[in-house]
């Protein structure tokens, strides 16, 4: 039987599946072929495609591992403390491997991406380590080097919560008798801090009128976005069966998929579909082709790449518009949009996804679809 590739790495031959990759040519000196090229032992697609994933993902830790061995570390050879060559503690590298084993399971690309470039943004500062070597010292150090690097203070707190977690790991489960260095680091108030601006309902006419004029995929994501103060990762990664138009109330279904997850247990919802939303949904659907995804641009069974999709609308927008609004002001808009009519702050946040407090949040059922769909037509009028 002609040999034929059915998914990404994965090869049909004789009704056999087959794992099939070709190595990376800065690794190639590690190998003795080309390609990687072993059978799956197995004859269903579905099994075959989560084996590959898990091929991939080990396969890919391990090349990560060994460029950073490889990696060229600014200063090092002026390390003179002699007690790094001795200490025989888990290294940065280590504690990775164990946080991907023990929290990477069943996570997505995004996770262990995440994970990997934190760690790295460490290395190249302060070296790969024994864990018991560093000191609230280095903590500060790398906090600066962040910093130096333009990152916003929100976005070094995030990676230091990332190289917390993933140290405090392996302390615990090496038994380790230290502290983590980098666990009470100060930061500085993030003054330059950049507020998102909502748009005027007068801007958002405008683009919408001007993206049913082009009527592509791109402007019907924006169009989409703009009635339903979605999360632009939320939109992205939306089959066509989320998308719910032939009933008497037509809506959204927002929830986890495997390339898409999502970021509270409150933004799965249903989204009453309104004016521009509605007739994105609708041009959506009419298209003839065979995808299952919404906006098969930026998804794909493995990956929902809302950044790439993030950066061409905001792009756009900027060619559009004289004020720097963005993608995600959209969101903003719309929470100012149910407000003006009066909307209850808990239909609200049901409708945006977004955290309501309060212990009585957590009992019932929550509000019907006609009730979203009442308030979401008020805004729409």
């Amino acid at each position: 039987m002609r040999k034929k590739y059915a998914a990404n790495h994965v090869m049909i031959r004789d009704d056999m599946y087959y794992y099939v990759r070709h190595i990376p040519n800065d690794l190639a000196h590690c190998y003795s072929v080309r390609r990687l090229c072993f059978s799956l032992k197995t004859k269903s697609l579905a099994t075959a495609v989560r084996f590959a994933k898990s091929v991939s993902q080990r396969l890919e830790d391990y090349w990560f591992g060994i460029r950073l061995k490889n990696m060229d570390v600014p200063a090092m050879g002026l390390v003179v403390d002699e007690t790094l060559a001795h200490d025989e503690s888990p290294d940065l590298l280590y504690a990775l491997d164990l946080y991907l084993k023990l929290k990477g399971r069943g996570k997505d690309k995004v996770f262990v991406r995440g994970a990997k470039r934190n760690i790295r943004y460490v290395i190249k500062a302060l070296g790969n380590r024994p864990i018991r070597s560093y000191s609230s010292s280095d903590s500060g150090k790398f906090r600066d080097w962040l910093i130096a690097k333009g990152m916003s203070i929100n976005t070094v707190k995030r990676v230091f919560s990332t190289v917390r977690s993933i140290i405090n790991i392996t302390i615990n489960e090496e038994g380790l008798d230290c502290s983590n260095p980098f666990s009470k680091t100060f930061f500085p108030e993030n003054l330059s801090k950049k507020v998102r601006q909502p748009l005027p309902i007068s801007v958002i006419r405008d683009i919408q009128k001007i993206c049913e004029e082009k009527d592509d995929e791109l402007r019907w994501l924006l169009a989409l976005l703009s009635d339903t103060g979605m999360r632009l990762g939320e939109a992205v990664g939306l089959l066509k069966s989320d998308i719910k138009i032939s009933t008497d109330i037509p809506y959204l279904e927002i929830k986890p998929h495997q390339w898409r997850t999502l970021k509270t247990k409150g933004s799965e919802r249903t989204i009453p579909l309104i004016g521009s939303s509605l007739w994105a949904c609708e041009r959506i659907l009419n298209r003839k082709d065979e995808s299952i995804f919404a906006f098969p641009r930026y998804t794909t069974h493995s990956n929902c790449n809302a950044n790439s999709a993030s950066a061409a609308l905001n792009k756009w927008l900027k060619e559009q518009l004289t004020n720097s609004y963005q993608v995600h002001g959209f969101r903003h808009s719309l929470r100012d949009r149910l407000r003006e009519v009066e909307c209850p702050f808990d239909i609200i946040d049901r409708l945006g996804g977004w955290h309501t407090s309060g212990v009585g949040q957590g009992y019932g059922r929550g509000y019907g679809l006609e009730i979203l769909s009442k308030w979401m037509k008020e805004i729409n009028l």
